[in-house]
């Protein structure tokens, strides 16, 4: 066995010279660590040029100025009659027709991505941030604290996550911060159990055991060193989820749930109230709100099958 001393002979680097244990941080503390964050990056350029990605990305940028400025789309009020009268299919006069009572249909759509956009994103950014803290967390530390949050995630998951949100809003309201809450939380186990597994397998990797050996904290291990190397799959999860939070909310919208006056613009409310008119063939009133969702959830899930593609590349 090689005595400790030779460590110190003349040529060799010393831990004082800074030079034998890396440097602190995930972006270059060691040649791992910089490999993997440039490999990222190229995933990333790949993912933004591809062509699914950039469909989506436009999908989902008309919806967001449609819920943002509704005005520039549409010089029709959502709930502004029309001089066609109610019911009346497509038109010059009426793009996409009229509902039940004579409204546009087309300006309700323009006006209806705002309650969406502003639940589905929220309720999938708390939930991104819970889960993945929770995530590194169990995957780092393990112990008794990982076992009793597995145990409640898993109790969780087993619930199907409609009829638990039905239940969560009918106890507490139906408000919009009790929906986003809601959605955020029924999606946290999910988001958890993935970051999780990922949190394991880079806790086993060489540049967690250097900034061991150089004594940082377990905080900073797990803030500065794990959690850019999971990035791509918070990302990931992040679309993913929100795709599903969309779902969720325009369910929630078409029970009844989310506490929306029948009078405001809602896709998943004007559904709902224009559904039994399709066996009399009043079918656009209902058809179009639902194809609004129905392309968000796709331009969503192209941006996420982009991501996904160029980080298994």
């Amino acid at each position: 066995m090689t005595d400790i001393d030779d460590d110190n002979r003349p040529g060799m680097p010393t831990i004082d010279e800074g030079i034998a244990v890396p440097e602190a941080g995930a972006s270059g503390g060691t040649p791992e660590a910089a490999t993997r964050q440039q490999v990222r990056k190229e995933q990333f350029r790949v993912a933004y040029r591809s062509p699914g990605f950039i469909i989506g990305l436009l999908i989902c940028a008309f919806w967001i100025l449609a819920a943002v400025w509704p005005s520039v789309l549409t010089t029709i009020g959502p709930d502004q009659f029309v001089d066609v009268g109610a019911r009346q299919p497509p038109s010059s006069n009426a793009w996409l027709g009229t509902d039940e009572v004579g409204r546009d249909v087309y300006s309700r759509l323009i006006y209806g991505a705002r309650p969406i956009l502003i639940v589905a994103p929220l309720a999938t950014g708390i939930a991104i941030v819970v889960g993945t803290l929770l995530g590194l967390i169990m995957g780092y530390y393990r112990g008794w604290v990982d076992e009793v949050l597995s145990r409640l995630i898993e109790a969780i998951l087993s619930i199907p996550v409609i009829l638990m949100a039905i239940l969560v809003v009918f106890t507490f309201g139906r408000s919009r911060p009790v929906v986003i809450f809601t959605i955020a939380i029924l999606f946290v186990p999910a988001i958890t159990r993935t970051i999780r597994s990922a949190s394991i397998a880079e806790a086993q990797l060489d540049y967690v055991t250097s900034a061991k050996m150089r004594g940082e904290t377990g905080l900073f291990i797990v803030g500065r060193e794990i959690l850019p190397n999971v990035t791509g799959l918070v990302v990931v999860e992040l679309t993913v989820r929100l795709g599903y939070a969309v779902f969720t909310y325009a369910t929630l919208a078409f029970l009844g749930l989310v506490g929306t006056n029948l009078t405001t613009a809602d896709w998943g409310v004007d559904v709902s109230n224009s559904y039994e008119a399709i066996i009399r063939d009043v079918w656009w009133p209902s058809i179009f709100p639902a194809l609004a969702i129905a392309s968000l959830v796709i331009g969503v899930n192209l941006i996420t099958d982009s991501i996904d593609k160029a980080l298994k590349s």
